[in-house]
């Protein structure tokens, strides 16, 4: 079997109240599917966590107007913890999550009106098209991104996270494991200089080197036409030494813990990440249940330690209450599901 990355699965986002943050991201960025909801202890995650067993409950939502989800965990056995910094841009690890926006300058304006937290006005990213950045109300900062890509035509002016901007010390390096092993071959820009886009955020007037990555091909894989194209951008701040955002505390704690991939043919990537100097740090070898879905997952770290998690999916929830569930093990891993199986979930939404 070779290895398949349908693309980003979902991003993992540190939340000190899990049911208000799925609320404010429902309606801010039309995350109303939730595949599910569970709180369990991340009984694999000793590594990140001192060595103890933490309890959580999480949340992982979608739109599914395309893109990934959002993986939204709260402690419950602590309370998560925040920086004892101020996050500047470029410290090392995932400084924003790029959202999919099919019409910057309205988006902007619908913000404005609803007291959304803007960084900054309207800019112009390196590659000429629109975008700004906003704070939710737990820290996190997000990019809004031009993206016409569509799978379900939903209504909402955003779908899910389409790639982050990722804090590195080493573009090269860092490109070994996003490049090399993630698929994301083509580079869009790479220049260096400061830029007005980021002039909104903290640390956003320094000198920058960015790197825009795409993947040149479509993805395949199960979910790959609903997660659609992803892109990530590589972040190295030139006059200063940056900081580690998670320097001190837990995985699980505030801000973005992970960025997640849904992959297939685990065993052989294993052996490509060992063979490139990226050995998994944390997997749980077999199938993992979280009640209402299951599949098996690992991590890695790239080489300023951000975490990069990997799941191959083995059960997904479609329809919970008429108990559909759909076995992935046994199917083509390089074939999309069907489009309207997907959609179905639809149906699932949560509304006010």
């Amino acid at each position: 079997m070779s290895i398949v990355i349908s693309g980003i699965q979902q991003i993992g986002i540190g939340i000190p109240d899990v049911h208000k943050a799925f609320d404010w991201y429902r309606h801010h960025f039309g995350m109303n599917i939730k595949v599910f909801e569970e709180a369990a202890d991340a009984a694999l995650m000793l590594p990140y966590t001192q060595n103890e067993v933490r309890s959580r409950h999480a949340i992982l939502a979608l739109n599914l107007q395309s893109g990934g989800g959002f993986e939204i965990w709260q402690y419950t056995s602590r309370t998560p913890q925040l920086p004892d910094f101020e996050i500047a841009m470029g410290d090392t690890g995932l400084n924003a999550c790029k959202i999919r926006t099919y019409d910057v300058k309205r988006t902007f304006e619908d913000y404005k009106s609803r007291g959304v937290k803007l960084l900054g006005d309207l800019g112009v990213d390196p590659e000429g098209n629109p975008t700004f950045f906003i704070e939710d109300p737990f820290g996190n900062v997000f990019q809004m991104v031009q993206n016409s890509y569509t799978f379900k035509n939903t209504g909402s002016p955003t779908a899910g996270p389409m790639g982050c901007i990722i804090g590195v010390t080493n573009i090269e390096k860092a490109q070994e494991l996003y490049g090399d092993i993630l698929g994301y071959d083509t580079v869009v820009y790479d220049k260096t200089r400061v830029y007005d886009d980021f002039a909104g955020l903290n640390g956003g007037k320094e000198e920058f080197r960015r790197v825009l990555l795409r993947h040149a091909k479509p993805r395949n894989g199960s979910f790959s036409r609903m997660m659609g194209p992803s892109e990530i951008e590589l972040v190295q701040v030139k006059n200063k030494t940056p900081r580690k955002i998670f320097e001190g505390r837990d995985w699980g704690d505030r801000g973005y813990i992970h960025l997640c991939f849904d992959i297939n043919g685990m065993d052989e990537l294993k052996q490509l990440c060992e063979s490139k100097g990226f050995p998994f740090t944390v997997d749980s070898d077999n199938s993992f249940d979280m009640g209402e879905a299951a599949g098996r997952f690992s991590y890695i770290e790239d080489p300023d330690g951000t975490l990069i998690e990997f799941v191959e999916t083995h059960k997904l929830p479609i329809m919970k209450k008429l108990g559909w569930y759909k076995n992935l093990k046994n199917r083509d891993p390089k074939k999309p599901l069907p489009d309207w199986m997907l959609k179905a979930m639809w149906y699932t939404r949560v509304k006010d």
